[in-house]
């Protein structure tokens, strides 16, 4: 099963970019998209809807914000939208396709770069979806979950890290939230698991050069529940061409 996750920035940018013209070359399963930027009636154009792929969407109540998406060859048997809390719902940050054997969303979390009220809405809804994770772990059943997190979780996963400890996204209570992610719930960060390699970033910032030198950060995940550990068997970032500041994360399990 090869899962795709990618922060769009904007789906009709990503498309204009040749994103959907790479994603049906990836023999992918399921394609996790986030941040649309687009209702779900702005994109009845077939270009969003590759052959072969069901789409399904979650949108924000605004127009042009946020918005998540699953892409999926196999029809689910069921898709559930929402947390149950209005920073996740109103924006339009959570969907999540059930199959057989597993679970996969696709989710987002805010940024806290812009702002003090940014970053607290940030911790918020941190804590909100932490609540989440711990309830997810009574379920009998798998889950990937997949997308931006907007924090690096350790120094490997951002270039220039020792300067970047005061700022939005590698602070320390947010690399701690991380850490009770994957060492207290026991959830597992699918890409380190296989693919421990130095300077592995999903997203540089949009100054002069930041992707060519590879001055970036690992913001984007995919997450799963401990049983899928032994499943993960690659992982890879996509980055030769840009489709937004982000780049496709694509890992194969054995499902």
């Amino acid at each position: 099963m090869r899962v795709i996750t990618f922060n769009t920035q904007g789906i009709e940018q990503a498309a204009d970019n040749g994103f959907f013209d790479w994603m049906v070359q990836q023999d992918a399963d399921v394609v996790c998209l986030q941040d649309l930027r687009a209702k779900e009636y702005q994109l009845d154009a077939d270009r969003f809807h590759p052959e072969g792929y069901e789409a399904y969407f979650f949108d924000a109540f605004e127009d042009g914000f946020s918005g998540v998406a699953i892409y999926t060859r196999e029809i689910p048997k069921a898709i559930m939208t929402g947390l149950g809390f209005e920073q996740c719902d109103f924006h339009g940050r959570f969907i999540q396709a059930d199959f057989d054997k597993v679970s996969v969303a696709s989710w987002s979390m805010p940024s806290g770069l812009k702002s003090d009220e940014a970053q607290a809405e940030k911790e918020e809804y941190m804590d909100l979806l932490a609540g989440h994770l711990t309830k997810t772990l009574r379920k009998r059943r798998e889950f990937i979950f997949c997308g931006p997190l907007h924090i690096a979780h350790k120094p490997v996963d951002l270039s220039n890290w020792y300067v970047n400890q005061s700022v939005s996204g590698f602070l320390p209570h947010e690399r701690e939230w991380m850490a009770d992610i994957f060492d207290e719930m026991g959830y597992v960060d699918a890409f380190r698991q296989v693919n421990h390699a130095d300077h592995q970033y999903t997203w540089w910032p949009e100054y002069n050069r930041a992707r060519e030198l590879n001055e970036g950060a690992r913001l984007d995940y995919q997450i799963t529940t401990a049983n899928l550990r032994k499943t993960i068997k690659s992982a890879r970032i996509y980055r030769e061409k840009a489709f937004s500041a982000h780049a496709p994360v694509i890992i194969d399990y054995d499902i």
